[in-house]
């Protein structure tokens, strides 16, 4: 079983220059490949092989210009190639979309695939040398690559992913009583059929003046000069603080589905196309649901929970979880479920949430028949 472990760097100033040195090489390199591959595919409809993007590579440091490339370690730019071409494997088998340049914003870090090991709460990377870093739990396992990243607060963090040789856990038996289902909201960010709420922090908000301050002050600055560099720094620091206090919540709510129930069933939902309602899209992109799933797959899997994720086209708020009615005139406005056919009165998030259990634990089952 595969498991990936953060940690906090504390590099020196030699091995900090190192760090952001092959940070952009590394993003160089994928740059350079992504332009390659689009350009011979023009010309010929056809894609260059990792093998031959490989030597291409080879020959590019010893070319006039890009000797730089020779200081960073090969294992990295040999990663950034294996990146790219997945990308863009992935979106010829229409799974992703097409592969984007990087940006020095966006993009800080690059990967070992091997010829990194640990030792007394320091970590050997390979023309870096032995970097210091804050040993907050040990791992058991072999490592199987290392990713190097820095934060644009300046911070550098290092993810180990690491083979304990553990067989997944077989999955639990599917049962209602053991089940949950959960409708993800605004108003509340997450309600389960047995009526408990998860309340919608709403961390930005919480954030937005302070925000909004600091960014006025960043916009009168000279960009590029020392004071502009300072404030950027600090507005950086804000959405840093956003992020880590809404991961932390999400965290603890997934923690607390996984131990406490055997079945989770979740919605599928559009994010694409309600990130598109400007007047919803802030507080959609705030309440981060696809992060809460993501968190929610990943640590069933480790568990042996079952996630039955069901159709993103299921009327789940508007059918009643007493008889099956569809209520078709239903408001967003109207937060109270009140049936037409058997007068049944529930909240409209916990009727929702009933509805999404019934339809996931059916869904299991029905597919386990089917494989019987």
């Amino acid at each position: 079983m595969f498991k990936a472990y953060k940690y906090k760097l504390k590099p020196t100033k030699e091995q900090e220059q190192k760090i952001v040195q092959f940070s952009g090489c590394a993003r160089f390199i994928y740059n350079w490949a992504l332009n390659r591959k689009s350009e011979h595919y023009t010309e010929t409809s056809k894609t260059i092989s990792l093998f031959d993007l490989g030597k291409e590579v080879t020959k590019l440091k010893r070319e006039e210009g890009f000797d730089w490339l020779k200081n960073v370690h090969s294992q990295i730019l040999q990663s950034s190639l294996k990146n790219l071409d997945v990308a863009y494997t992935s979106f010829f088998k229409n799974k992703n979309a097409f592969p984007k340049f990087k940006k020095k914003a966006n993009s800080q870090s690059f990967q070992y695939p091997q010829g990194v090991k640990t030792e007394n709460n320091k970590i050997y990377l390979p023309k870096i040398g032995w970097v210091k870093y804050f040993n907050s739990r040990e791992f058991k396992g072999k490592i199987k690559s290392v990713t190097v990243s820095t934060t644009p607060t300046g911070k550098y963090f290092v993810s180990i992913l690491v083979d304990d040789k553990k067989e997944l856990p077989l999955n639990k038996k599917v049962s209602y009583n053991t089940a949950v289902g959960c409708d993800m909201g605004i108003k509340d960010l997450l309600i389960t059929s047995d009526g408990e709420v998860f309340e919608n922090q709403r961390n930005f908000d919480n954030w937005k003046i302070k925000l909004r301050v600091e960014q006025r002050s960043l916009s009168r600055k000279q960009k590029g000069s020392n004071n502009w560099y300072k404030q950027k720094l600090v507005v950086s620091k804000i959405h840093e603080k956003i992020t880590n206090i809404r991961k932390d919540y999400l965290h603890k709510i997934s923690n607390q589905l996984v131990k406490e129930y055997d079945t989770i069933c979740l919605e599928d939902l559009s994010i694409e196309k309600l990130l598109k309602e400007k007047k919803m899209s802030k507080l959609i992109s705030d309440a981060s649901w696809a992060t809460l799933r993501a968190f929610i797959e990943y640590k069933a899997k480790w568990n042996g929970n079952n996630v039955s994720i069901i159709g993103r086209y299921y009327p789940s708020s508007k059918t009643c979880s007493g008889c099956g009615n569809i209520k078709k005139d239903l408001k967003l406005s109207d937060r109270v479920y009140v049936c037409n056919k058997c007068k049944t009165t529930i909240d409209r998030d916990i009727n929702a949430a009933i509805n999404i259990k019934s339809q996931g634990v059916g869904q299991i089952l029905m597919y386990a028949n089917v494989g019987h």
